[in-house]
């Protein structure tokens, strides 16, 4: 009998404070993409360039939502020169670490909170988080505010460490998660908080099936979902309806 997470009742509401989770950020802002490399393996970068060669290819006008410091708005940018890639996080530190890599001059970078975006209705052609919906708040006013943002029919392509609906296939994982990756992490950026923090955050976020019922809830078709690196990470594609 496999161990089956009930879908019912997904967790919406309580994730960690904004201004708790910014102030983590901005602290190991300095050795992230370092960071990101090697508790990988390198599979992030391939992850993002996955993201960015879905994006249809007459957007013109494109969010990058929780940028970052700009490596999947970059990697938009190279596949749709003509397009407009705005690179968005409530994190200036993080966005900063972009300078180097050019972010402001290729993709424009704006702090802004994903749960109030500052853009009128349906702005964008395409819209893309990697790894920043498990940071928001409220998800469901996270995911309704991306949906709001996007023109009839564009694309939302959601990268994310989602859980499994199967407790035992997720063992291996959540073991990585709650003892390599912290050890791991405090001996790179010297803070342990915020690498205890990512295993916490994974292990109460909602599963693979009850982020879908929230896209469709919230207005969106067509949702697919696709595993990345044995289901490591899963890419969520699906249009505003």
């Amino acid at each position: 009998m496999s161990a089956t997470v009930p879908t019912s009742a997904p967790r919406t509401e309580g994730g960690a404070p904004s201004a708790q989770v910014r102030g983590m950020f901005s602290r190991i802002a300095p050795t992230y993409d370092l960071l990101n490399r090697v508790l990988s393996a390198g599979r992030d970068a391939a992850w993002r360039r996955t993201v960015a060669g879905l994006i249809p290819t007459d957007a013109r006008h494109v969010l990058d939502l929780c940028a970052g410091t700009g490596d999947l708005a970059l990697e938009i940018k190279d596949r749709l020169p003509g397009a407009f890639v705005c690179a968005g996080d409530f994190c200036f530190e993080m966005l900063d670490r972009g300078r180097s890599k050019g972010l402001p001059v290729r993709t424009p970078p704006a702090t802004m909170d994903a749960q109030c975006l500052p853009f009128a209705d349906e702005s964008f052609d395409a819209l893309t988080v990697a790894f920043g919906v498990r940071n928001f708040e409220n998800l469901q006013r996270g995911i309704q505010e991306m949906q709001r943002v996007l023109r009839p029919g564009a694309q939302v392509a959601v990268l994310e460490f989602f859980r499994s609906d199967n407790r035992a296939r997720d063992l291996p994982f959540r073991f990585y998660f709650k003892h390599v990756l912290p050890r791991v992490g405090k001996l790179i950026s010297r803070d342990q908080e915020a690498y205890a923090y990512l295993p916490e955050s994974v292990g109460s976020f909602v599963t693979r099936s009850q982020f879908v019922t929230l896209l469709e809830q919230s207005g969106f078709v067509d949702v697919q979902q696709r595993e990345m690196t044995l289901g490591i990470a899963t890419l969520f594609l699906a249009r505003r309806g």
